[in-house]
């Protein structure tokens, strides 16, 4: 069940013509517009001090009638200032262990890299503060875009300096015996910018499904929720982040500011198309701008069965 939150709204069909973060940051007058007095002071406080514990229940195809599982994912952290400063990221640990689930995901991109980063915190910093997660299951990771385009040695460097895995196109089997499911993590689909435009990724959907040798069910780790066109109905759960929900959700425009090529399709929250489940978290961080509107940094919380 999705929840029910403001500007929330029902996917719509991919626009014909569509802006990104970066054209908003490049054209100029997205952002005249956005810094326009008390507009830009409450757009700069929802992300810097705005933070949700966002919910859902429901039992996907395939998993198991009565098999409970609870997890906590954290996606887009953008480690730095001015809205993800050292002690913004420790309330965000600390909140997201309140939340005792069974198993913490890390769905990618965890610095920030627009210019508007006001406190620099390094690598060793923000992943001593996500060391600190904790879950019967363990906490596992994938990376995004942005840890692919900036300072990926050190991103991974400093999540395997505290033992948190990367997971790139691998599927490892979790849980006691009688409850046992895979958790898959995809390679980034937009990893390698192309000379003449467009992306290169990583991603190798068959061959990381093909590592998966029981009839256990599979959870789904994505950066770019785009990949969800394509993902088999052998997957129960698909959760992927990147979007922010939009980030800035102005009336009429916010579809056409979402980094995917299918809009506001999959924006946001829970999505359900043709028997299969994504989920899609707003995030924590920003990009481009320091700002966010109608979609406050949020935590999620998934109960399956």
């Amino acid at each position: 069940m999705k929840p029910v939150r403001p500007g929330d709204l029902t996917p719509a069909k991919p626009p014909e013509a569509r802006m990104t973060r970066r054209s908003l940051l490049l054209g100029g007058t997205g952002i005249a517009a956005l810094s326009v007095g008390g507009l830009a002071a409450y757009s700069g406080a929802e992300a810097a001090t705005a933070l949700l514990v966002t919910r859902y229940k429901l039992s996907p195809r395939g998993w198991p009638a009565g098999r409970r599982l609870s997890i906590t994912v954290l996606a887009d952290i953008h480690a730095g200032g001015p809205n993800m400063g050292i002690e913004r990221i420790r309330n965000v640990v600390d909140s997201a262990n309140a939340l005792r689930s069974d198993i913490i995901l890390l769905l990618g991109d965890f610095v920030a890299t627009h210019r508007f980063v006001t406190e620099h915190v390094p690598g060793p910093v923000w992943a001593a503060e996500l060391a600190r997660l904790s879950a019967s299951l363990g906490v596992h990771s994938i990376l995004g875009n942005h840890d692919w385009w900036f300072h990926q040695a050190e991103i991974r460097a400093s999540l395997k300096a505290v033992k948190i895995p990367v997971m790139e196109n691998q599927a490892l089997l979790l849980g006691p015996q009688g409850a046992r499911f895979w958790l898959a993590g995809l390679g980034d689909q937009l990893a390698y910018p192309q000379p003449g435009g467009g992306f290169r990724g990583i991603d190798n959907l068959p061959g990381t499904l093909s590592q998966v040798s029981t009839d256990d069910p599979v959870i789904l780790m994505v950066h770019e929720p785009d990949i969800f066109t394509q993902v088999p109905d052998r997957v129960s759960l698909t959760l992927a982040g990147h979007t922010h929900g939009g980030q800035l959700r102005l009336p009429l425009v916010w579809p056409a500011l979402v980094p995917s090529e299918y809009g506001a399709r999959f924006a946001y929250g829970h999505v359900r198309e043709g028997g299969r489940d994504l989920i899609v978290s707003g995030g924590l961080g920003t990009s481009i701008v320091p700002l966010r509107l109608g979609v406050p940094p949020e935590i999620l919380r998934i109960e399956l069965g």
